[in-house]
């Protein structure tokens, strides 16, 4: 599938890899409607980018608002040919912490977000995909979720964030599988330690310690690398029902 003349459906669209992701389907000739929470930077994306683009405020985790959220996409653009999943939210907390266990809602909230929110999204978005007109390759679109190197090798503190990350890595094969029938390919990104809003709150030499323990290249993964991974899948049909690791061949110790 080619970028000039899709439609894209971007969740976490207002920073980091889902901005990067964003902007690359527009340089390619793409348009996008993209959701996030952060109403000022999504509208300052969407009037920098202009008549590509559309923001809408949505939470991933409802049903409503997403709904809204496509709706919005249809309305605007047609149909949706791409759904690219990048919101998510962290937050290391020990399951047995100093103040007792970790509180339940902390772990609900983080699976919420990032595994059910995922899942929402991609049920509701397909939808609307399986109506489209199938290419030469018989293909109607591409699903691209966003794990993480912490479903495979998570440290202490991440045992919910490795949980949510685990479980999109999980439902990879079986929707893909599932959704094959559609020509629909689902894909999954696993990134390593990238330089993005969640790490930007970090001292500069905490963030140049975490990009010193990058094998090679020896640094924090920039978001543009993200995004030419998602232009890759979506325009590679052979891309399907797998994970791939952008990490640098990191392999995270356990704190």
């Amino acid at each position: 599938m080619q970028l000039d003349g899709a439609v894209a459906f971007i969740t976490g669209g207002a920073s980091g890899l889902g901005e990067a992701t964003l902007r690359q389907i527009v340089v390619g000739g793409g348009r996008a409607v993209f959701v996030d929470l952060n109403d000022e930077r999504g509208q300052a994306i969407a009037s920098d980018l202009g008549d590509a683009v559309h923001y809408v405020r949505a939470d991933v985790s409802r049903e409503d608002e997403v709904q809204a959220a496509i709706d919005t996409a249809v309305d605007a653009f047609g149909t949706i040919h791409i759904v690219v999943n990048c919101a998510g939210i962290g937050g290391p907390k020990r399951t047995l912490g100093r103040d007792g266990p970790m509180p339940l809602e902390h772990f609900s909230r983080i699976i919420t977000v990032n595994l059910i929110g995922s899942f929402n999204v991609i049920r509701l978005a397909a939808a609307v995909v399986t109506e489209n007109e199938p290419n030469s390759n018989g293909e109607r679109g591409v699903v691209i979720n966003t794990a993480s190197v912490a479903a495979y090798d998570g440290q202490i503190g991440q045992a919910a964030y490795s949980a949510s990350k685990g479980g999109i890595v999980g439902m990879t094969l079986p929707i893909a599988r599932e959704f094959s029938r559609f020509g629909i390919r689902v894909m999954t990104i696993a990134p390593g330690i990238f330089d993005t809003p969640m790490l930007a709150a970090l001292p500069e030499k905490a963030r140049e310690s975490l990009g010193q323990q990058v094998p090679f290249p020896s640094r924090l993964g920039q978001p543009s690398e993200y995004a030419r991974l998602a232009q890759h899948i979506i325009e590679n049909p052979m891309l399907n029902g797998e994970v791939i690791r952008l990490d640098g061949a990191i392999r995270m110790a356990p704190q």
